[in-house]
């Protein structure tokens, strides 16, 4: 008996242990599973969103970045405009003791002296713009090979000497000898104009256009820029992602220096540019479109921005920021400063 109840004991113990493990039933891991799926699903929204806010917080920050640069390039050179150093009043070549000969790929634009250099025709230009069409890709003749113009889009070309004197001189570009009487125009390592009481300054064509560029199935708008180096005029990309610049040039009378109205470059008179009447150029309207540089497919833009007297409507997946800024051409208004 004695044995017997040893050998129970053990059997009874490990009996109550077995009924005492006991697994989840079907119900309750169907439970647990829906509710597992249900705080994955959500934490998942949340990564997808903040994923999706990221991606376009970051492209609008680069369309900021992007419009920016491309207004402040264009508001400086404009604001320089006709600068001639320490020569006051009408460039042309009647002010001038030496002209060079026209630099390579010379852009020239409408007139009778709209090149890099005043001509003994006509009134030198300093300003001048252009609304590009499929009919005239190539206004000045001087874009690269093949270039692929935004239609409807501006060129505009701004000859000006860089603000600051120098008295080292670098190869490959053209300088600007004046004092208050006169002046002379000269490449590195031609002659330098005697003058008395001179400064020297680099002299500068820029010409401003939109192009667009194929990358992959995409289609990419830069902003090139055109300039003198080298002895000739060339080209390169500014900024990616800029779709349209547009000018509205501020006309008014020179006596007051007040703008009377604003008008686009396909409906400017000829006589202004040349700015030898009472009448001026006396400001400019810049408007930059910025466009993304890749398609997003769950965005759809439909907006119309507005550049001036140009209404743009769009309908694609590309996000757009529309910026815009007024340049007094102080050089313009007066004859001296």
């Amino acid at each position: 008996m004695n044995n017997s109840n040893q050998i129970y004991k053990p059997i009874s113990k490990r009996t109550k242990a077995s009924k005492s493990l006991k697994g989840f039933t079907l119900v309750e891991l169907m439970i647990s599973l829906a509710i597992g799926l249900i705080l994955f699903s959500g934490v998942m929204s949340i990564f997808v969103g903040m994923r999706t806010t990221t991606a376009e917080t970051s492209s609008y920050g680069e369309l900021q970045e992007n419009g920016r640069f491309a207004i402040s390039v264009l508001t400086d050179d404009l604001l320089n405009q006709n600068l001639w150093g320490d020569y006051p009043g009408t460039f042309g070549i009647a002010n001038l003791t030496k002209i060079p000969a026209a630099p390579g790929n010379d852009c020239v634009g409408g007139g009778v002296n709209n090149a890099t250099f005043p001509l003994a025709v006509g009134h030198f230009r300093t300003l001048w713009g252009q609304t590009l069409t499929a009919a005239q890709p190539n206004p000045l003749g001087c874009f690269p090979t093949r270039s692929k113009i935004s239609v409807g889009s501006d060129v505009i070309q701004i000859k000006r000497v860089i603000a600051n004197p120098l008295t080292v001189l670098s190869a490959g570009n053209y300088y600007l000898t004046t004092n208050t009487v006169t002046g002379g125009i000269f490449p590195f390592g031609g002659a330098t104009p005697v003058l008395d009481n001179a400064r020297t300054w680099k002299y500068q064509h820029h010409v401003y256009y939109v192009r667009d560029e194929t990358v992959g199935n995409n289609v990419v708008p830069v902003l090139m820029q055109g300039r003198l180096a080298n002895f000739r005029m060339g080209f390169a990309p500014v900024v990616d992602g800029i779709e349209v610049i547009r000018f509205m040039y501020g006309i008014g009378p020179e006596s007051t220096g007040v703008v009377s109205r604003f008008v686009s470059a396909s409906t400017m008179d000829e006589v202004l540019w040349d700015n030898a009447v009472g009448t001026r150029i006396l400001a400019v309207k810049i408007y930059v479109l910025a466009r993304s540089i890749f398609p997003d497919n769950k965005y759809q833009n439909t907006n119309t921005y507005q550049l001036g007297n140009l209404a743009l409507p769009v309908n694609d997946n590309f996000r757009r920021l529309l910026f815009s800024s007024t340049v007094t051409l102080y050089n313009a208004s007066v004859d001296s400063w």
